[in-house]
């Protein structure tokens, strides 16, 4: 709200009038956007699009200005179909207009209005960010991610040069746009950049030729999430640009993943990505995660740099001191911390998830936010085509839990643990790691690979453990007591090597 309304269009300046609404308005508060005005008005928001045209957009025409209010209702009802009511003309003049009359002289989007304070960046602000929002948040963008459209083979889309020209383009725009002060930043993010694609050439094509390529949101932060009645939602999908849309699903969990890392909140960025992965198991995205969120900070960082060219001098400097911060965020992403790999050792109910979620969500050093968790309980499910709530009714030694079974989840955590690690990921796998055989293979990676290694030993008293066993739900395991005894009897604990590996839960 950057103007005063006397300096306001004509159009907008007489929809502040209540009068103006077939419906309860007052008072009516107008919001301007880079591309939209924004009309709040009693329960409903009207979003009226500018009539600019730029190098992304454009809204320069009523008939342009109609399609996209069209698009954007139905893009948007895919995520949002509460809060996407239709789109309606708006008639008479400028200086008296009348909504819902034709013929149109505008067209706006009609929304349900929500309250701003819901908006995630806000409630991240506030401190109230919860892991379970960014739980449920993950669960409904892994559903509408698998339902989305997929890019054919033969478009541009998630194409590899098309990828590596986008992110080179943002360096071309910085290099004018930022102060010489911050141009060593811009040219090592650069050859980051050109690096890190190099690396991950192959990763990106075998991404759009397996069909991850799909019709997203395309402007995933948190200012465009809101809590409605304690359910994320995610709206104003981009409408005005196909290229920004369609885009492999790593880029949109990149997006928010960089901007709970730029609110201070690490431990809920790994909570999310691990939400994530979680319900998908899509951990390829990770080979491609961290240049997707580079170069969303570094777009970040080219947003705030345009915005400084258009504000006066003191608005000016805080969008500088924005787009450093932001650069800044990019490079400390580039710069993937040393590889380490935690495994937990722990008897049924003693702890050992509990003590895995602590970890993520209170990260320390140069891993915060990009720890990854493998649990043994999950990936298990997945190799027999179970979501991880899914009970598989399964006897004591059979079903899913039968000894080959258990062989083959070990070797998928050790699978996924490799290649994340090669990956430049932290890692801590979450299984009981009951046997000495067990730990020691993956101790051997730990040491093959060069990273770091550490075992989160969890324990408690029998009679304590029968009892968490016995009040369990709502959880991917399915230990029971019997399960416990027959654990007792086997378990093989840590050996004195094995316990100078003990790290603090």
């Amino acid at each position: 709200m950057s103007l005063m309304p006397d300096a306001l269009p004509p159009l907008i300046t007489a929809l502040l009038d209540p009068r103006c609404y077939p419906h309860p308005a007052e008072p009516v508060v107008w919001v301007e956007t880079h591309a939209s005005w924004l009309l709040l008005a009693g329960e409903f928001a009207y979003k009226i699009k500018k009539a600019i045209t730029l190098p992304f957009l454009d809204y320069g025409t009523l008939a342009r200005r109609e399609a996209c209010c069209r698009a954007e209702l139905v893009l948007n009802s895919r995520l949002a179909p509460e809060l996407y009511f239709d789109v309606v003309p708006i008639g008479g003049t400028p200086e008296q207009p009348q909504i819902g009359v034709m013929p149109a002289i505008e067209w706006a989007v009609r929304m349900r209005r929500f309250d701003e304070n819901g908006r995630l960046d806000r409630i991240a602000a506030r401190g109230e960010l919860q892991p379970a929002h960014l739980s449920q948040l993950a669960a409904t963008l892994c559903a509408f991610q698998q339902a989305a459209a997929v890019a054919a083979p033969d478009t541009r889309f998630g194409a590899p040069d098309q990828i590596l020209a986008a992110a080179q383009e943002n360096f071309v725009e910085l290099r004018q746009l930022l102060p010489l002060t911050e141009q060593p930043l811009v040219e090592q993010l650069a050859r980051w950049t050109d690096a890190e694609f190099t690396r991950r050439a192959a990763d990106f094509a075998a991404r759009k030729a397996g069909g991850y390529v799909r019709e997203g949101h395309g402007d995933l932060h948190l200012g465009n999430l809101v809590l409605i009645d304690g359910h994320v939602t995610a709206f104003d999908c981009i409408e005005f640009n196909e290229d920004f849309r369609w885009n492999d699903p790593a880029s949109e969990i990149a997006f928010i993943w960089i901007d709970l890392l730029d609110h201070r909140q690490p431990g809920l960025a790994a909570w999310l990505l691990n939400a994530w992965l979680e319900v998908g198991g899509d951990f390829q995205a990770l080979s491609v995660l961290r240049f997707y969120a580079v170069y969303r900070a570094v777009v970040r960082t080219k947003i705030a740099a345009l915005r400084a060219r258009q504000e006066d001098a003191e608005a000016a400097r805080g969008e500088l001191d924005l787009a450093r911060t932001y650069l800044q965020l990019a490079w400390q992403i580039a710069m993937a911390p040393a590889p380490t790999l935690v495994i937990t050792c722990g008897l049924s109910g003693s702890g050992k998830t509990t003590a895995s979620s602590a970890r993520l969500l209170n990260p320390t050093g140069a891993a915060a936010g990009s720890l990854v968790r493998l649990r043994s309980d999950v990936e298990r499910k997945r190799l027999f085509g179970l979501a991880p709530q899914d009970n598989s009714n399964s006897t004591l030694d059979g079903g899913i839990y039968t000894n080959d079974a258990t062989s083959h989840t070990y070797a998928r955590l050790y699978s996924l643990a490799r290649d994340l690690l090669a990956a430049g990921w932290p890692v801590i796998v979450d299984a009981a790691f009951l046997r000495n055989e067990e730990r020691a293979t993956f101790r051997a990676l730990a040491t093959e690979l060069g990273a770091g290694f550490g075992i989160l030993a969890t324990e408690a008293p029998d009679e304590e453990l029968r009892r968490r066993l016995m009040t369990r739900s709502g959880d991917a395991s399915e230990a029971t007591v019997a399960v416990l005894e027959k654990q007792l009897d086997w378990f093989e604990p840590l050996d004195d090597t094995e316990r100078t590996c003990i790290i603090s839960p």
